[in-house]
């Protein structure tokens, strides 16, 4: 069983957690690399089942991707998000759900765009730590959220 990945995604999440700031790519001390993209990944999805692949710049799960955000200004207002997909970035990766399931997330911070490019009328919730709704958007609609806290969200 190869634990390097696994390894280096909690180096990631605990040096988060401790404080301190992660660089774009990061090495654990078998030498593997780690993309920033991929760090995120750990750090707040921690609880979720292994990624179907991971890359330098992308990290797909079964129902959501992650890339790297785009940059600037006007790509913070004009998010890109397929027809039938809620997609966000949070701390510099962009989020894209394109299955309806809860997903639990963990340090969720900061302020980002977002775009709910769902069918029209549906919505997505996101959820306090006890389970509540914080918030709701309905499709379509694109904004900037808080993203802290949030424990986790639906998208549909």
């Amino acid at each position: 069983m190869n634990i390097a990945k696994p390894a280096a995604l909690l180096v990631a999440a605990t040096a988060l957690l401790a404080g301190s700031t992660v660089a774009a790519t990061a090495a654990t001390p078998d030498g593997t690399r780690v993309t920033g993209v991929q760090q995120v990944a750990g750090q707040v999805l921690a609880g979720h089942p292994k990624p179907l692949s991971a890359s330098a710049d992308q990290v797909r799960y079964d129902g959501l991707t992650l890339t790297e955000a785009p940059k600037g200004k006007a790509a913070a207002k004009d998010l890109d998000c397929a027809y039938g997909h809620l997609c966000m970035v949070v701390k510099g990766t962009k989020f894209d759900f394109y299955k309806c399931q809860t997903w639990t997330v963990n340090n969720w911070t900061g302020d980002g765009p977002f775009t709910n490019n769902q069918t029209p009328g549906t919505v997505a919730r996101f959820f306090n730590q006890d389970g509540s709704v914080r918030w709701t958007s309905t499709a379509y609609e694109a904004g900037t959220a808080t993203w802290d806290p949030i424990y986790s969200l639906r998208p549909c």
